[in-house]
Order: structure tokens, then C-alpha cells, then sequence
């Protein structure tokens, strides 16, 4: 099992309505596909960071679900044209983290 521990950039403004977006059509459609979304976390220190987190069984199981999620046209059509209106675009940073043996999200 990891995670996917992915931190964005919002544009000057938007975190607000990433947030709202991210909780009213993302995260509902990801886990509608069987995604396991841990968290979404806002930083208390900058206002255009915004942080989330998915979880993952195996790197099968992330092939398998990115392509389930990416390749559907609900996704292609409908939710991806409006991310770049709110976010900074290349500023992404993800980090596959894996828990250690006594951690509680084992």
C-alpha cells in the first residue's frame, strides 16, 4: 500500500473555488471509480497551496484506477477544461509515501 501525497499551486484568488470544485466534482467523481481519496488539506500559511491525498493498494491498482478516472470522457470533456481556470499548471508536486509498520493509516 502507499499514498499519493500531491501538493498545488492555486492561481492568485481560486483556492476558494478549487476547494469548492475539488469537494463538490473531483473527489466525488474519483472515488465514484474507485479512487480512495485520504484527505484534501488547505495550508494555514499560504493562501494558493492546496494538499490531497489518495491512497493505493498497488501500483496495479493505480494504473488500473488512473485509467479508469483519466481516459473516461466525463473527465476528458467535462471536469479537466475547467482545472487550469484554477490552478497553477506545472506547479504540481507529488510524492509517493508508504506508511512505516506502526503507522495508525496502515
Amino acid at each position: 500500500m502507499f499514498y499519493e501525497l500531491r501538493q498545488y499551486r492555486t492561481q492568485p484568488g481560486q483556492r476558494d473555488n478549487w476547494v469548492r470544485y475539488m469537494e463538490e466534482v473531483i473527489i466525488p467523481y474519483e472515488v465514484s471509480k474507485g479512487i480512495v481519496v485520504a484527505g484534501s488539506f488547505i495550508d494555514q500559511e499560504d493562501d494558493n497551496h492546496y494538499i490531497w491525498m489518495r491512497r493505493f493498494e498497488s501500483e496495479e491498482e493505480r494504473v488500473r484506477l488512473y485509467e479508469s478516472a483519466y481516459e473516461d470522457d466525463t473527465w476528458k470533456n467535462e471536469i479537466q477544461p475547467r482545472i487550469p481556470e484554477m490552478l497553477a499548471m506545472g506547479n504540481a508536486v507529488i510524492t509517493r509515501i508508504e506508511p512505516t509498520p506502526k503507522s495508525v493509516v496502515r
